[in-house]
Formats: C-alpha cells, structure tokens, sequence
C-alpha cells in the first residue's frame, strides 16, 4: 500500500527515537537510584506488601512474581541498559521484527515498575511514557519507512495531552479565565527551577500575555496538528517552544521533555530520504490492527476530556495503553511548605537543638536557591509538595519516612541534600512544621541574599520517637 507510509518522515523518526530513548534512560535511572527507600522491602511503601493484596490482572507486572530488593535493581539497571542501546542506535542494526522486540522490552520493563509504583509513580508523565514508548515501538527501523498511521497516533496522543491539559483549566481554576494564574503559579509550583524566581517577577500584564498564549497553544493549536505540510510542522514547533518555556520556568520531570518528543512526529525535517524497500504485509497487517485497537480504546478517555466532570492523568487499561492527561487544573494562591527536623536532646523542647533536613529539589532554607533537576524526577520532593498540601495526601507514606530519618536509613538519607546528624548518630527525635513561603522582592534578595521568606504556621507533627524507645518527658 503505498500510502501506508511516509519517507519523508524518516529523520523525524530518527529524532524522535533516539529522544524517546533518552527519556527512558532518564525514567530507569531515577528508579534505580531511588526505590530502596521507596518502594524496596524496608521502604515506606514496599512491593511486596502491595502484590499481595493487589492481583496481577490489575497491576502487571514482574514483580507480581517474585520480588526481592535484588530483582528490582536488576530489572531497573536493565531498563538503563536497553534504553543506552536504543539511544545509540542498536535498533537499527536489527532486523525489523527484531527491532519492534528491542522497543518493547523498556516498555515492559517500566510498566512492571508503574504498575507496583503506587503513590510514588502516580503522576501522568508516567503513564505518557509508557503510552508513547508503545506506540513508538511500532514505528519501525531502517528497513521501512515510517507508517503513516503511527505518525499520527502519535500526534493523536500529543492532542489529548495538550487539549485535555487546555480543558481541565478553563473548567477549573477561575484565574484561567481571568488570565492572572501565573501571578501565583511560578511561586507556588510542586518544585520551582533555578529561574522560577525570576519568571515569577515578570511584570503582570506578561502574566495575562503567557497565559493567553497558553490557552491557544492548548486549546486552538492541537487541531492543526491534523492539517496538511507546513501547517502540521508550524503548529508542532509551537508547542515545542511552549514546553521549552516551561522547561525554564520549572521543575516538571520529564513531562515537558516526553511532550516534545511527541510534538516530533508532525515536523517534517527537511532531509533527503534514503530508498528503502515496501513495508511487507505482516508489519502493515499489524499497525493497521494496532491502530483499530487504540482508537477503541481512545473511547473512554475522550468521554472523560469532553465530560464536564474531566478528571486529569487517569489510565483506563491496566496496560497503560490510552489514558487521559492534564495539569495544574486548580492553582494555589499560597505556598506551604512542611520542613523536618530532628534533634539529639534527651527531651524535646521547643528551645532543643533542633536541626533541619535538607532536601535537593523542595525549598527548605531561604538562602537555598533552587536548582534544575528535570527531566530527572525527585519524587520524595514532589510528594511533599502534596504533603504540604494537606496530610491526607502523606498518610501512607510520611509515618515511614519519620522512622528511616529516626533510624538514620541510608537509603532514606540518599534522597536528601543533607542530613544534619553525622552516620552512626541518629536523632532522638523527629518533627515537622508548616511554614508559609513566599518568594522575597528584589530588594530583599540584594538586602538577604535569600530567595523566600518564610513564616510559621503551625506544628504538622510533634516530637515523635521510635516505638519502644524512653518515652518522651
């Protein structure tokens, strides 16, 4: 069939792999060096205590089979392993079929991980990443050229991540519609970037400007993704840009980053297509039914972008195939910040020694400035933005955090900036305060130094101690 495919697009897949490839590499590294404390057999929400309650038809995954601390090392390092040889090039020595496997392996792999991944993994750049990784696994190698129909499940999937994005605000938040949200959102984002400060005092009328923007680039800009060249090409380079500038202004994992990928598969990059023979039949056999597939699949996530109820980030299908996205629905007008103490007294007091933990990414000490750490995702950090939030959000997890800081958990430990007690010398005790942040003026960053001021709330959880240890005076 010769429309089935599109050799103009070959670099456009070329890129487009090779980009995915490092975001899976980005996705298998960050629960490498993470999950101990996480998710592992001592960690504050540990697999095996999930799998055994949680059966494998809706959670699949290896580590339904067996788990060990061990197993998931192996399984996450291998993730990084494909993922490198993908990244280099690897698929496209192989044959096509050959090809399709390699692309599958990482998606397994990660999906194994979501799937066991519980609160720590209950973000919607997760469950793209795996929409995507899927879809893309189809798109072939140097032995055809790209299929038209993936192509455009791609820019399909790109569609619903931007409109759904653009939908979930305008019912949401009124600040939206009022065009004022990002008076508040640079300061009170989940983790502000080492430029956030600045977006943040832009001047107001910029603010109504970007926001603007934003609602075309989200709500008007999608539907050319499906017109004819250079149109597609244009509105994808737009939204490109669009998420560059959120890559600026934030921290948001690798969100921005797996959207541009997607936003590849409608640029049509100007360079000379290399011959290459027909698509032979089992392939075009299928795409064609992968495609029936995901369109019927697509069903209930459209029902739920167009439903007055919209709900954001939410999978229909324990494989992750076609789900439903969106961000920052509602914007919060004040930051909160929960910051972790601990202290060596024999008695806690309010006037003991008490001494802060420091995180990487969360903003604790005012003269901390923030860093840039996305598409790396610190997912400790981004939970306690919740955390802050409400405790309800923390319930199932922030009890076990404040035991590994009593137990001096070196695991625990690694996720942090720095730890105020020396190895070997654990806290007595651990508490937790809510402080308001807000992000200082230009005059009191000349005058300070510092970047936020903050001020006491109230106290979120008092002196606690490990159970079984002297009780508290």
């Amino acid at each position: 069939m010769d429309w089935f495919t599109a050799p103009d697009y070959w670099l456009s897949r070329l890129v487009l792999q090779r980009a995915l490839a490092a975001v899976y590499l980005v996705a298998f590294l960050t629960a490498a060096l993470q999950f101990r404390a996480l998710l592992g057999e001592r960690g504050m929400l540990p697999v095996p205590r999930y799998v055994a309650r949680i059966p494998f038809r809706r959670a699949p995954s290896l580590f339904q089979l067996h788990y060990s601390d061990r197993f998931f090392a192996a399984v996450a390092w291998a993730g990084c392993a494909v993922s490198a040889a993908l990244l280099a090039g690897v698929d496209s020595l192989l044959p096509l079929w050959a090809g399709i496997v390699l692309w599958l392996v990482p998606w397994a792999l990660y999906l194994s991980i979501v799937n066991v991944g519980q609160t720590w993994y209950a973000f919607g750049w997760e469950s793209l990443l795996l929409e995507t990784g899927f879809l893309a696994a189809f798109l072939g190698n140097d032995e055809v050229a790209p299929p038209v129909v993936v192509l455009f499940l791609l820019r399909w999937i790109l569609f619903r991540v931007e409109f759904g994005a653009g939908l979930i605000k305008l019912r949401g938040d009124a600040c939206w519609r009022k065009l004022t949200c990002l008076d508040y959102h640079h300061e009170t984002q989940p983790m502000p970037g080492p430029l956030s400060w600045f977006f943040h005092h832009l001047p107001k009328p910029l603010h109504r400007v970007e926001v603007a923007a934003n609602h075309v680039t989200q709500l008007v800009v999608p539907f050319l993704l499906f017109t004819p060249q250079p149109i597609a090409s244009a509105a994808a380079a737009l939204m490109i840009v669009t998420q560059l500038w959120l890559v600026l202004s934030g921290n948001f994992s690798w969100l921005n980053w797996i959207t541009i990928v997607l936003a590849v598969s409608a640029l049509r990059l100007p360079a000379a297509a290399p011959p290459v023979p027909a698509a032979p039949l089992w392939y075009e056999v299928v795409v064609l039914a992968l495609a029936a597939l995901l369109l019927f699949l697509s069903y209930r996530p459209v029902v739920n972008m167009v439903s007055r109820r919209q709900v954001m980030n939410r999978s229909f299908d324990p494989l992750h195939l076609v789900n439903t996205y969106g961000a920052f629905g509602s914007v919060s007008r004040v930051r909160y910040e929960v910051v972790v103490e601990g202290t060596l007294d024999e008695v806690a007091r309010e006037d003991s020694d008490w001494r802060e933990y420091e995180f990487k990414g969360k903003p604790g000490r005012p003269r901390h400035w923030p860093r840039q750490f996305a598409p790396y995702h610190l997912r400790l950090d981004w939970l306690m933005w919740f955390a802050a939030l409400s405790p309800a959000y923390a319930g199932d997890w922030f009890g076990g955090l404040v035991e590994r800081l009593l137990e001096n958990d070196r695991a625990t430990l690694r996720l942090l900036r720095r730890s105020p007690f020396p190895p070997g010398t654990p806290p007595r005790f651990v508490r937790a305060r809510l402080f308001r942040y807000r992000y200082t003026t230009w005059r009191e960053l000349r005058e300070t130094g510092a970047c936020w001021e903050r001020t006491y709330v109230r106290e979120y959880l008092p002196p606690t101690r490990l159970a079984g240890a002297e009780r508290r005076a």
